[in-house]
């Protein structure tokens, strides 16, 4: 419909985020391939990028954040972990693409519909691990902790990821779900990306309006920055700054090169535009 919102829903952002995945699977130079990114982008994923203003700026974030989310991978399944629990896993396709071990786990939690459509758009492709969808709200706590119950059970080291998911949400949610993870012994680990309150403001002005009419606001940028975390069970014990990481692998814009060039801060943030992977360990 001519009057359809370009962004229906939170699931629609799995779509524009797969775009940018996209864009770099392309590059003859590529620090990841993922391809199956165009299928999954769709034609929906490419009008949401390509409708904003900055689009041929801010690929190098997301571009940053799944290289980053690769490698904490990567180093978790080499030191013996058995299950990855992707939370609002959207259109990611890392089980397709990595070199994973076939006995490694992998679990993929969220809504029915964006689950749905990606399996039809992977119907023909085979995982490189046992892979299982789990069609779930999140926001449904009894049925999380279930769920956080039953996988902790079955596994001895896991490691949850949950890319995209924390800035939708209240502070009192993230801690929430922090302590429903930490609950479970064998959650060792934690991958989730993180805004300062300065980004956020950033983002509310270039798309804020699009992902507000979905329903779906910015809402969560700690002004403590990863420490945050320690509130609900998780000390952080990795911390890397997208713009860093971009500027590392050639994919910053000019204007923002001598900006990377500054020292490094994992604490409070406040204005600066300032977003990070963190890698967070359970407390004992």
């Amino acid at each position: 419909m001519a009057d359809e919102p370009l962004i229906r829903d939170i699931s629609d952002t799995a779509r524009w985020v797969a775009y940018y995945r996209a864009l770099e699977t392309e590059r003859p130079d590529a620090v990841f391939r993922d391809p199956w990114a165009k299928a999954l982008a769709g034609e929906r994923g490419e009008r949401i990028a390509k409708v904003q203003s900055f689009t041929d700026k801010a690929d190098w974030a997301w571009t940053a954040r799944t290289y980053l989310g690769d490698r904490f991978i990567m180093r978790a399944v080499e030191a013996g972990a058995d299950l990855v629990v992707n939370l609002a896993a959207g259109l990611d396709a890392r089980p397709y693409r990595m070199p994973l071990p076939a006995a490694l786990r992998w679990v993929e939690v969220d809504l029915p519909d964006i689950l749905d459509y990606k399996a039809g758009v992977l119907a023909d492709a085979k995982p490189a691990c046992a892979l299982e969808r789990v069609p779930l709200d999140l926001s449904n706590e009894d049925a999380r902790r279930g769920l956080f119950a039953r996988l902790g059970r079955s596994a001895q080291h896991a490691i949850v990821m949950s890319e995209g998911l924390l800035i939708y949400l209240m502070p009192d949610a993230v801690r929430s779900l922090g302590r429903d993870l930490a609950a479970q012994p064998a959650f060792r680990h934690w991958i989730t990306d993180l805004a300062s309150p300065g980004l956020m403001q950033m983002l509310k002005d270039q798309t804020g309006d699009l992902v507000a009419q979905a329903g779906a606001p910015y809402v969560f940028a700690p002004p403590e920055g990863p420490p945050f975390f320690e509130s609900c069970g998780w000390k952080p014990v990795e911390v890397k700054s997208m713009l860093k990481t971009a500027a590392k692998l050639g994919r910053l814009p000019l204007a923002l090169r001598m900006i990377a060039m500054l020292p490094e801060s994992n604490g409070a943030q406040g204005r600066r535009p300032w977003s990070a992977l963190c890698l967070l360990e359970r407390k004992a």
